[in-house]
């Protein structure tokens, strides 16, 4: 009996994790042209994600998600995307599952403060390497900033106060039950 629960709450990490995996790769195909360059929600999805998954399938929404929507639309900043995506929602989710338990939202909020910093740095580095020049990267900064924020407010938006959060776990008490 106790396998096979464990089994029905696989099945569900991994269809969320998928379906989480696949926003984040449609996320990445659209965006809002803003001064400076383009707004895209992808980030929105891996701090929702980040904030309810597990620290791997985290990694698998925002690293790997975030690696194959830049693959099939802009590849060129594909690993910078695996990387920086990848290790923003592991901190998130670790943050969010490990830190402050007594207090998710609190927990949660640090986490995607953190990943959003963590965005911003590795992207600002990888545009200095993909493109070679470091005053591109600067020119680019507040606008990294700027997504950043965005995709963290609405993010914990969408968890907390859609309680995004509150329906996962209540289908996850359902399968243990």
């Amino acid at each position: 009996m106790q396998q096979n629960l464990t089994e029905k709450r696989v099945t569900v990490d991994i269809c969320v994790t998928a379906i989480f995996m696949a926003l984040n790769v449609v996320m990445s195909s659209f965006s809002i042209p803003v001064p400076g360059g383009h707004l895209y929600f992808n980030d929105v999805i891996i701090c929702l994600a980040s904030i309810i998954l597990n620290p791997i399938s985290a990694f698998i929404v925002g690293g790997v998600g975030a690696f194959l929507g830049d693959l099939l639309f802009y590849p060129a900043p594909m690993f910078v995307s695996l990387i920086t995506h990848g290790l923003q929602a592991v901190i998130i989710s670790v943050f969010s599952h490990f830190v402050l338990k007594k207090h998710p939202i609190i927990s949660s909020g640090i986490g995607v403060f953190l990943g959003a910093i963590i965005m911003v740095v590795g992207y600002s580095l990888g545009r200095a390497y993909v493109y070679s020049t470091p005053e591109y990267a600067i020119l680019k900064m507040p606008f990294q900033i700027f997504q950043a924020l965005v995709g963290a407010v609405l993010g914990m938006v969408l968890c907390w106060g859609c309680k995004i959060y509150k329906f996962y776990n209540i289908i996850i008490k359902k399968q243990s039950s």
